[in-house]
């Protein structure tokens, strides 16, 4: 679970950096670190995506997975449990009257900080016994985030680790579970239709073109079913 400590820890300083200056990074900066970032991404989920040893079972993990995602609107209901978390924050802290705004708070960042592609890609590349490079790479995401968070809400935004290393912890401790019962050829399908969701990934945090990628998150347990199914390739 380095990662995911990783993730927590750079939440926590980012936090008190953030209550420290109490004023926002300047865009420019925010906006170079990201395209790094993103260009990162990218050239993370090319190396992984080429781990796939059957191009067609790559494509039709993404369609059918594709296609489930977008029968059960996993991205609507993903957003709509945001926004009626928010709500309820809000309504919290109107009723309270209270000026810090620490529910509020919490909850944006929590949102923020666990719901995501790269928290359930992240886990599965450390469950799976590799260098957890794409939490590392969401710590630095997250450790910016939370200044700007925190010279808004205030230190609030640091208890969202707690929640963070419960979740983001518990799927890594899953998916490593997981592995132990999966063959080479079904974690290589894996790895390579996930590094291909991270190039869409890419491509969205550079702002090229939106690509709905938690509607394409069922793709990863197709990859399997299809290794599964057909080990030898189709």
């Amino acid at each position: 679970m380095t990662g995911t400590i990783a993730n927590a820890t750079a939440i926590i300083l980012g936090t008190l950096a953030g209550v420290l200056i109490r004023s926002r990074l300047p865009q420019k900066s925010v906006e170079i670190v990201f395209q790094g970032i993103g260009l990162f991404t990218l050239a993370i989920g090319i190396s992984m995506s080429l781990k796939s040893a059957n191009l067609l079972l790559a494509v039709l993990s993404l369609v059918i997975g594709g296609l489930i995602g977008q029968a059960l609107n996993l991205d609507r209901h993903l957003r709509q449990l945001t926004e009626r978390l928010q709500r309820i924050a809000k309504k919290e802290t109107a009723e309270t009257q209270s000026s810090s705004r620490f529910t509020e708070g919490l909850i944006t960042a929590t949102m923020l900080f666990c719901v995501g592609s790269l928290s359930i890609l992240g886990a599965i590349e450390e469950g799976s016994g590799e260098t957890p490079r794409l939490l590392l790479t969401k710590s630095i995401m997250d450790g910016i985030s939370s200044i700007a968070l925190a010279s808004s809400f205030g230190i609030c935004i640091l208890f969202s680790s707690v929640p963070l290393l419960i979740y983001q912890g518990g799927l890594t401790l899953f998916a490593g579970a997981m592995m132990r019962f999966m063959s080479g050829s079904m974690i290589a399908e894996l790895t390579g239709v996930g590094g291909i969701l991270l190039i869409g990934l890419g491509i969205n945090i550079l702002k090229i073109k939106e690509i709905n990628i938690i509607n394409l998150l069922p793709a990863l347990i197709v990859a399997v079913i299809l290794a599964y199914l057909w080990p030898s390739g189709i």
